[in-house]
């Protein structure tokens, strides 16, 4: 818990490793290794689901998504996310695994001196990921992308070798950032009075009373509401993932989505989906991959009353053109 209220905005790490995994990989790592992870991190698993592709993860502090060759674990609040770098790839060496690259991003914290090291600058964020990875990745790129309001996105990379660099799959990350709740919508997300539901049902409820299911009917839900407020899911579609997470208490209000897309028209759908979910004051868009990707943001969320603060573009090994767009509603 932060010193005013709770930090919403997430850290996110991904790793991805190369070698012989077979078809399991990364998903043969015994449970009780990754919760010893989690437990250094400072958050445990509170849901859990998996299909043929990979396995999902809801935690106390966010999501984990295990793939055969991939790791992408996000975390909220003080966690320490980044002492998860050494053990995961000190495991993934045990399956044969070999760490070939690394993406860390995240906002800018609303209550950053309640941050630990060494998430209390991105500067010691930064030394501490060159001190920790493998020496092999030594192609890397740090960056803090600005906008015309105080959110900022801070962006990390490194890869090994040329061959490992980016290469584009078709495929690109979204990650939204919003605050500023609609105070009506983001009372969804509050459990009821001496509510004795498990989690899993409350969050059921609020995944359908929110609209949050209609995102992406496609997708397999697995959701968890906490007590007294707050939400957070995992969504799996093929080899697909979704994620929301919330924050509902007025003053530091904050809801994140994040998924994988093919196409700018489903991307497009999602992002007005999820814009009428919340109603956010302010947001920021963030795309990762595809040079083009952001293109039509702007248009899309025009009708829902947010117009365009600011873009910034920049490259990076291993991740591509990272596109990080701020919007704000008319009335600001």
């Amino acid at each position: 818990m932060a010193v005013s209220g709770f930090e919403g905005f997430e850290k996110r790490l991904e790793l991805r490793f190369s070698g012989a995994p077979g078809k399991k990989g990364l998903r043969r790592l015994d449970f009780s290794k990754l919760e010893k992870v989690l437990h250094a991190v400072q958050c445990t698993v509170v849901s859990a689901v998996g299909n043929t592709h990979f396995d999902s993860y809801v935690l106390s502090e966010s999501s984990l998504f295990v793939y055969p060759t991939k790791i992408i674990i996000k975390t909220c609040g003080t966690t320490q996310l980044l002492k998860s770098v050494r053990p995961l790839v000190d495991h993934a060496s045990t399956l044969g695994l070999t760490i070939r690259g690394c993406r860390y991003t995240r906002g800018t914290f609303i209550f950053p001196a309640a941050q630990p090291y060494p998430h209390s600058t991105f500067k010691h964020e930064v030394l501490y990921l060159e001190e920790t990875l493998p020496k092999t990745l030594s192609i890397k790129k740090a960056a803090v992308m600005t906008s015309k309001s105080l959110h900022k996105w801070h962006v990390f990379t490194a890869c090994g070798y040329a061959a490992d660099n980016y290469k584009d799959d078709g495929l690109f990350t979204l990650e939204i950032c919003m605050t500023d709740l609609d105070r009506l919508l983001a009372s969804n997300f509050f459990r009821r009075f001496n509510d004795a539901r498990t989690g899993d049902l409350a969050g059921t409820e609020m995944t359908d009373v929110a609209g949050i299911r209609s995102v992406n009917r496609n997708a397999l839900v697995c959701d968890y509401a906490f007590d007294p407020c707050g939400y957070s899911m995992n969504g799996i579609d093929g080899s697909r993932y979704s994620t929301v997470h919330v924050t509902p208490e007025d003053g530091f209000s904050y809801a994140s989505f994040e998924s994988v897309y093919g196409s700018r028209e489903e991307f497009v759908e999602a992002l007005q989906k999820v814009v009428k979910v919340f109603r956010p004051g302010e947001m920021s868009v963030s795309t990762t991959g595809r040079e083009e990707a952001w293109r039509g943001v702007a248009k899309a969320l025009e009708p829902l009353g947010l117009r365009v603060r600011s873009r910034a573009a920049d490259e990076f090994p291993d991740a591509g053109t990272v596109v990080f767009q701020t919007f704000t509603t008319r009335r600001k």
